[in-house]
Protein backbone atom coordinates (compact mmCIF):
# COMPACT_ATOMS: atom_id res chain seq x y z
CA UNK A 1 0.00 0.00 0.00
CA UNK A 2 2.89 2.48 1.29
CA UNK A 3 4.02 1.67 -2.80
CA UNK A 4 1.16 2.65 -4.04
CA UNK A 5 0.66 6.06 -2.23
CA UNK A 6 4.47 6.85 -3.37
CA UNK A 7 3.57 6.05 -7.11
CA UNK A 8 0.45 8.41 -6.69
CA UNK A 9 2.82 11.13 -5.35
CA UNK A 10 5.20 11.12 -7.57
CA UNK A 11 2.63 11.26 -10.51
CA UNK A 12 1.11 14.39 -9.39
CA UNK A 13 4.56 15.70 -8.58
CA UNK A 14 5.38 15.29 -12.41
CA UNK A 15 2.35 16.71 -13.37
CA UNK A 16 2.73 20.18 -11.53
CA UNK A 17 6.20 20.07 -13.04
CA UNK A 18 5.04 19.69 -16.29
CA UNK A 19 2.31 22.67 -15.87
CA UNK A 20 4.92 24.27 -14.56
CA UNK A 21 7.15 24.22 -18.00
CA UNK A 22 3.55 25.73 -19.82
CA UNK A 23 4.61 29.69 -20.43
CA UNK A 24 1.66 32.02 -19.67
CA UNK A 25 0.09 34.14 -21.57
CA UNK A 26 2.25 36.96 -21.06
CA UNK A 27 5.56 35.22 -20.89
CA UNK A 28 4.38 33.71 -24.39
CA UNK A 29 3.77 37.68 -26.12
CA UNK A 30 7.62 38.67 -25.10
CA UNK A 31 9.73 35.12 -25.50
CA UNK A 32 8.44 34.40 -29.58
CA UNK A 33 10.75 35.19 -32.36
CA UNK A 34 11.69 38.39 -33.48
CA UNK A 35 9.86 39.71 -36.78
CA UNK A 36 12.25 38.71 -39.87
CA UNK A 37 13.81 41.84 -41.96
CA UNK A 38 12.61 43.42 -44.38
CA UNK A 39 15.07 42.29 -47.26
CA UNK A 40 13.95 38.23 -46.62
CA UNK A 41 10.00 39.22 -45.73
CA UNK A 42 10.42 40.42 -49.79
CA UNK A 43 12.31 37.40 -50.95
CA UNK A 44 9.67 35.16 -48.81
CA UNK A 45 6.24 36.63 -49.97
CA UNK A 46 7.99 36.56 -53.70
CA UNK A 47 8.75 32.87 -53.64
CA UNK A 48 5.94 31.36 -51.48
CA UNK A 49 3.54 33.15 -53.79
CA UNK A 50 5.48 31.77 -57.09
CA UNK A 51 5.32 28.40 -55.77
CA UNK A 52 1.25 28.73 -54.62
CA UNK A 53 0.52 30.22 -58.19
CA UNK A 54 3.17 28.23 -60.08
CA UNK A 55 4.58 31.18 -61.84
CA UNK A 56 7.98 32.85 -61.78
CA UNK A 57 7.38 36.61 -59.59
CA UNK A 58 8.15 39.70 -61.66
CA UNK A 59 9.13 42.25 -58.71
CA UNK A 60 8.17 42.88 -54.89
CA UNK A 61 6.40 46.33 -55.50
CA UNK A 62 5.68 47.23 -52.01
CA UNK A 63 6.25 45.66 -48.31
CA UNK A 64 5.19 47.10 -45.08
CA UNK A 65 5.25 45.97 -41.68
CA UNK A 66 1.88 45.14 -39.85
CA UNK A 67 1.07 44.52 -36.34
CA UNK A 68 1.29 40.87 -36.96
CA UNK A 69 3.65 40.60 -39.81
CA UNK A 70 4.61 42.31 -43.16
CA UNK A 71 1.85 42.57 -45.85
CA UNK A 72 3.59 42.70 -49.64
CA UNK A 73 2.65 43.37 -53.20
CA UNK A 74 4.23 41.01 -55.15
CA UNK A 75 3.56 41.43 -59.09
CA UNK A 76 3.47 38.13 -61.52
CA UNK A 77 3.32 37.51 -65.24
CA UNK A 78 -0.13 35.30 -65.56
CA UNK A 79 0.49 35.40 -69.33
CA UNK A 80 3.14 35.49 -71.76
CA UNK A 81 2.84 36.67 -74.80
CA UNK A 82 4.82 37.65 -77.69
CA UNK A 83 5.76 40.69 -78.05
CA UNK A 84 6.53 40.87 -73.94
CA UNK A 85 4.45 43.95 -73.75
CA UNK A 86 1.48 42.00 -74.42
CA UNK A 87 1.83 39.88 -71.72
CA UNK A 88 -0.50 40.15 -68.69
CA UNK A 89 0.72 40.84 -65.73
CA UNK A 90 -1.25 40.65 -61.90
CA UNK A 91 -0.59 42.19 -58.72
CA UNK A 92 -1.12 40.59 -55.53
CA UNK A 93 -1.15 41.26 -51.82
CA UNK A 94 0.31 38.96 -49.69
CA UNK A 95 0.07 38.71 -45.73
CA UNK A 96 3.24 36.95 -43.79
CA UNK A 97 3.48 36.53 -39.92
CA UNK A 98 6.60 37.57 -38.24
CA UNK A 99 8.63 34.69 -38.80
CA UNK A 100 7.80 35.08 -42.85
CA UNK A 101 5.23 32.46 -43.17
CA UNK A 102 2.56 32.86 -46.23
CA UNK A 103 -0.71 33.04 -44.07
CA UNK A 104 -2.98 34.73 -46.91
CA UNK A 105 -2.67 36.06 -50.61
CA UNK A 106 -4.92 38.32 -52.93
CA UNK A 107 -4.91 39.17 -56.75
CA UNK A 108 -5.83 43.39 -56.15
CA UNK A 109 -5.05 44.28 -60.16
CA UNK A 110 -4.55 42.49 -63.23
CA UNK A 111 -2.75 44.69 -66.21
CA UNK A 112 -0.63 44.40 -69.71
CA UNK A 113 2.70 44.80 -69.51
CA UNK A 114 2.60 48.05 -71.36
CA UNK A 115 0.05 49.86 -69.42
CA UNK A 116 1.31 52.65 -67.44
CA UNK A 117 -0.27 53.80 -64.41
CA UNK A 118 -2.37 57.06 -64.27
Amino acid sequence: MATEESTVEKVEAGAADEESLVPTETETAHSGPDRIAAPAAMRLAAGQLAEMLNCAPGSVSALKAAGDGWLADVEVVELERVPDTASVMASYRVRLDEQGHLMEYARVRRYGRGQIDR
